[in-house]
């Protein structure tokens, strides 16, 4: 099982902080994302973006990490600082 987590504005869009993915058939993150947003608009819009960020196992990762049953995959959205 992966288990996937979404914060901040992607938290609340979704109405869900976190939910568990079988592995089979994703070899990486953006696998993941693809089939996360299977699930409808709001997911496609949610994860839609270009600019999301994801952490794999709690460090910054790109989407074409590889993946594997027990990971942890983090979504955010971009963060702004000043």
């Amino acid at each position: 099982m992966i288990k996937v987590l979404f914060f901040a504005s992607l938290r609340e869009q979704l109405e869900c902080d976190v939910m568990g993915v079988e592995p089979e058939g994703l070899a990486d993150v953006a696998q993941l994302r693809s089939k996360l947003a299977e699930q409808g608009a709001v997911w496609q819009r949610a994860l839609g973006n270009d600019q999301l960020q994801v952490a794999l196992n709690q460090k910054l990762s790109s989407m074409d990490a590889a993946i594997c049953d027990g990971d942890e995959v983090a979504f955010f959205p971009p963060v702004t600082g000043g």
